[in-house]
């Protein structure tokens, strides 16, 4: 196979979880751009229409559907909406997350189930049914998205979100051990962990000069994440390209990890 089409996700379909906006629209477009019809999921239509529309503009086939990831009962009316649909999915990115800033002494109960609800319990929910269609089609690929958070603690001055930090790690270890549970029904996993990138998740940063100066500081390639970062690692790893990388965790960081 050329090096081309190792890359070619032509006739496959993606759903990418949290597609509507931030990194997980970039990389429903990376998809997109290599060749997928994308199914687009989070819980706000209107975002995902938008990326729906902004797909189809690539002459790809682009859906927009309702879920709430930290529902286990709208999770399983998702999966039985797909099937109705006859939407077999190839590739899941498993991109929906949730965080919640506060002191580590005063992080309420409440913060915890919530991160926990939608960053692990619903990944691990939407996989589980993803992946038992996959066996029964001959495989899949599965990518998760975690974060550099899942490695490493921080001051609260620099990340009050203790709940967001251990779910993304708990995510990185999921990661492995489905790679490894699956991996016998023809399905991959891996993971992205994402460093700096100026999202939603970062909205008390956005607009604060000093503040995102500081946090490229901590960054050896010297800038926060942008837009085609992270399509051309998701392309890879959603494709043939990738097909002997099962159970690994891609840092895209700029090289924070590496310090």
């Amino acid at each position: 196979m050329e090096t081309h089409d190792l890359f070619d996700l032509s006739g496959r379909t993606a759903l990418v979880t949290g597609g509507g906006r931030g990194i997980g629209l970039d990389m429903a477009v990376g998809l997109a751009e290599a060749g997928a019809n994308l199914i687009v999921a989070s819980r706000k239509i209107a975002n995902c229409e938008a990326a729906a529309e902004e797909i189809r503009k690539l002459g790809r086939q682009a859906t927009a559907l309702v879920v709430d990831m930290s529902s286990g009962e709208d999770i399983d009316r998702f999966v039985a909406e797909l099937d109705q649909a006859a939407a077999p999915i190839d590739i899941l990115v498993n991109n929906a997350g949730v965080t919640w800033g506060a002191p580590v002494l005063e992080h309420p109960m409440e913060a915890w189930d919530k991160v926990y609800n939608v960053n692990v319990r619903g990944l691990w929910q939407l996989s589980q049914q993803v992946a038992r269609r996959m066996k029964d089609r001959g495989g899949g690929v599965i990518i998760n998205v975690t974060s550099v958070g899942g490695y490493r603690g921080a001051p609260d001055y620099a990340q009050p979100a203790i709940a967001y930090n251990s779910s993304k790690g708990a995510v990185i270890t999921l990661t492995k051990d489905m790679a490894i549970k699956l991996a016998p029904f023809g399905i991959r996993v891996n993971a992205i962990a994402p460093g700096p990138f100026l999202t939603d998740m970062f909205s008390h940063v956005k607009g604060n000069p000093d503040a995102i100066k500081l946090l490229s500081g901590a960054v050896p390639l010297g800038r926060t994440g942008e837009r085609d970062d992270l399509k051309g690692v998701a392309v890879f790893l959603a494709s043939p390209a990738s097909a002997y990388v099962n159970g690994h965790i891609l840092a895209v960081d700029g090289g924070m990890l590496a310090g």
